[in-house]
């Protein structure tokens, strides 16, 4: 739909230089804008408009053009209607979504000009908060953002580039008014907010407070690592009995790489035990740093033998049936294969390959074994809320808890802190 206009002649308008009106017509030019819809259907105006004379002599432009309130803008070809509407889905959906939206508006944009136009949009005045959080971010590349918020209404503010003192301390001088600053446990935030705010009351939020207590938790786990096995479920009927297990591990020593295991715990474990750190040991047997620190932490030469339990995949549910046509002489891992691809399994060729080399070496197929947690893990069980574990780790902490006394203190107190700080309570910091 197009509706034509033209505004009328002799009437004078505003110099877009100096402001002086002007009546003296120079010429006439047509403006094409687009509206919002009418009915639903794309509107299109067509409007006549004059370039008129300035007659101010101080004035730097000899003409200008005339411009209708509530309808043309300059060097724009939408109408400040249409305008609003681009910016306003644009900051709500941003520039696909958005575009996606206008379409349903009969508003034809690309996703590029709704990003310009909401690029366009001014920033709302920036107001110096009451409580000001501050925290850092990391970027690419081992660098790091600082961001500032409202705390108050959750809103951010600023955030730059680069966690030094000096820049946090020049914002504070210009924004004048912080009484609360939110902070982590940074000496270098502490010193900012200490040189541009020495007023403001510094504490720390429940998160930067629970996350501190979990790195700690972290490294009591680590400190006990031995412990952690405790926590897997006992040991099954199929497992191999005691005496089968010695047989195999006597076994496992009269080969050469038993031998070889054998004779670096020694030599390990007698080198740290005088003292001597991971890397001297490890210059001074020619091995590895990692090598050393698993040879030092083993408790047995027969640990480091052990292969490590692998995760579940998706072809554990296939193994008594491999093992029973391995049983009837199909040996052929390409035909394996094939079955299996019948029976729904998705997998590679590849996988089943490497699930039936122990059993060309006479060897039982590689059962999945459940791994003992990690530290990190384990952290993260003791400071998870009881009403959130899953039942994988209700059965599983207790046993480890029950094994480890200080892992146990360590959950107590855990739970006690967690019960302790209300929702709007903040713990003052030094500073």
């Amino acid at each position: 739909m197009t509706v034509r206009a033209r505004t009328r002649s002799g009437t004078p308008a505003g110099c877009t230089g100096c402001g002086q009106l002007s009546a003296w017509c120079h010429s006439r030019y047509a403006r094409r804008l687009a509206d919002v819809t009418l009915g639903g259907r794309p509107l299109r105006i067509e409007l006549s408009v004059r370039r008129l004379y300035c007659e101010s002599l101080a004035c730097p432009k000899a003409t200008f053009a005339e411009q209708v309130p509530g309808l043309t803008v300059r060097y724009q070809r939408r109408t400040p209607q249409l305008q609003g509407l681009v910016e306003a889905v644009g900051v709500v959906l941003a520039g696909r979504g958005g575009a996606r939206m206008l379409r349903i508006l009969n508003v034809t944009l690309s996703r590029c000009t709704v990003l310009s136009q909401l690029m366009r949009v001014p920033l709302p005045p920036l107001e110096t908060p009451r409580v000001l959080g501050v925290d850092d971010f990391a970027l690419y590349g081992g660098t790091y953002g600082t961001l500032l918020v409202d705390a108050t209404t959750r809103l951010p503010l600023t955030l730059w580039e680069g966690r030094d003192a000096e820049q946090l301390s020049q914002w504070l001088r210009k924004h004048p008014g912080v009484e609360v600053a939110c902070r982590d446990g940074s000496l270098t935030y502490r010193l900012g907010i200490t040189a541009g705010a020495p007023d403001a009351v510094q504490v720390s939020d429940r998160f930067h407070l629970w996350q501190g207590l979990s790195r700690r938790v972290q490294d009591i786990a680590s400190a006990h690592r031995g412990c952690l096995p405790a926590a897997l479920p006992p040991a099954d009927e199929n497992d191999p009995a005691p005496a089968e297990k010695e047989a195999a591990e006597k076994t496992a020593a009269d080969t050469r790489a038993g031998r070889h295991a054998r004779r670096l715990f020694e030599a390990v474990q007698a080198l740290t035990r005088t003292g001597r750190s991971h890397s001297s040991v490890a210059r001074e047997l020619g091995l590895d740093r990692r090598t050393v620190r698993k040879y030092a932490r083993a408790r047995t030469w027969q640990e480091v033998m052990r292969r490590p339990p692998r995760k579940p995949s998706t072809l554990d549910p296939y193994l008594d049936y491999l093992q029973q046509r391995w049983d009837e002489g199909q040996h052929s891992a390409k035909i394996l294969h094939e079955e299996l691809r019948t029976k729904g399994y998705p997998g590679h060729y590849q996988r089943v390959k490497m699930a039936v080399a122990p059993l060309r070496r006479g060897l039982p197929l590689d059962e999945p074994r459940e791994r003992p947690p990690s530290p990190r893990e384990a952290a993260r069980w003791i400071t998870t809320h009881p009403g959130r574990r899953s039942p994988h780790i209700n059965d599983r902490l207790p046993r480890l808890l029950d094994h480890c006394p200080e892992l146990r203190h360590t959950h107590d107190l855990v739970r006690q802190h967690a019960r302790q700080p209300g929702r709007h309570t903040h713990t003052r910091l030094a500073g």
